[in-house]
């Protein structure tokens, strides 16, 4: 009751509520980042039936999605069991695994593994063409902000300006993707999560505050550091793939250093896990150094 009356006499500020763009544009990238995941869940699915059916493939290519491996999982669609066969679709560098892949084929793979795994391969496909719609509509929605807008060289400003090569300030999303390892998707997700593109360096929890430290908490954090670690959060395993590997408190031990007037360099202070807020800084983002 006391909190409704502080609310009727204005004694509490009110909470901050995007614009109906921003809130469109999250219902989108939201929806986007739930078809990535569902995505990864299928890919999953489907090492798990080659596993159970004693093909190896993913030990031995680094990923299913490669172009090799696609070709071989179609081969064993169409029937082909023979491992020499499959291995002989291999392409430019995995041409040199040929025994790895041979002795990685042989399994026992049914018909119904194959009738699986088209399926699987449909559904990823049909996720895959969702999340190219829901991208490209994210982006128009994203241009039509007047806040993301840039500046072309001639000082127009517009959905298209800050685009080109001589543009003296590009748009919201060109400067966020200029960070290591955040695509043009995962910048639209940051502008939707942050409630509008010019608060992304002054309100809240996106306030950049310089870092002296090598190791500082993700409060403390440069501006360029801390959108790329809320990218992760954002985007999950999408934005893990091209950024610095940021500890997430669970099973990681950060080196322990000598302990400051011990007993000699032999005495180590004591560590545990890494808290979840702390982040290791990368170089070249504007981290100050010791």
């Amino acid at each position: 009751m006391w909190l409704a009356r502080l609310t009727e006499i204005g004694l509490l500020r009110a909470s901050f509520v995007p614009p109906k763009a921003v809130r469109d544009l999250r219902d989108y990238t939201r929806a986007r980042a739930r078809l990535v995941h569902e995505r990864t869940r299928c890919w999953q699915r489907l090492e798990k039936l080659l596993e159970g059916a004693l093909s190896k493939l993913s030990s031995v290519a680094s990923k299913l999605t490669t172009l090799s491996a696609q070709d071989m999982i179609k081969a064993m669609i169409a029937g082909q069991r023979d491992p020499e066969v499959l291995a002989a679709l291999a392409r430019r560098t995995m041409k040199a695994k040929h025994d790895a892949l041979v002795q990685a084929l042989d399994g026992m793979s049914g018909d119904h593994h194959g009738e699986l795994t088209a399926l699987l391969l449909d559904q990823i496909a049909a996720l895959d063409a969702k999340t190219a719609q829901l991208g490209t509509r994210a982006a128009e929605l994203t241009a039509a902000v007047p806040a993301a807008w840039g500046i072309d060289a001639d000082g127009t400003t517009g959905p298209g300006a800050g685009t080109g090569p001589g543009a003296p300030v590009p748009n919201a999303v060109a400067r966020l993707a200029q960070i290591p390892g955040l695509s043009p998707d995962l910048a639209r997700a940051i502008i939707a999560e942050s409630g509008s593109p010019g608060a992304l360096p002054h309100r809240g929890p996106l306030r950049t505050v310089r870092a002296r430290c090598p190791g500082t908490r993700l409060k403390q954090a440069p501006g360029a550091l801390r959108a790329g670690v809320l990218g992760s959060c954002v985007g999950g395993r999408e934005a893990r793939g091209g950024r610095r590997r940021v500890s997430s408190g669970f099973g990681c031990r950060p080196a322990c250093r000598a302990r400051p007037g011990g007993r000699g360099s032999r005495r180590r202070s004591l560590c545990g896990p890494r808290s979840a807020t702390t982040v290791p800084t990368p170089l070249g983002i504007g981290a100050g150094r010791r």
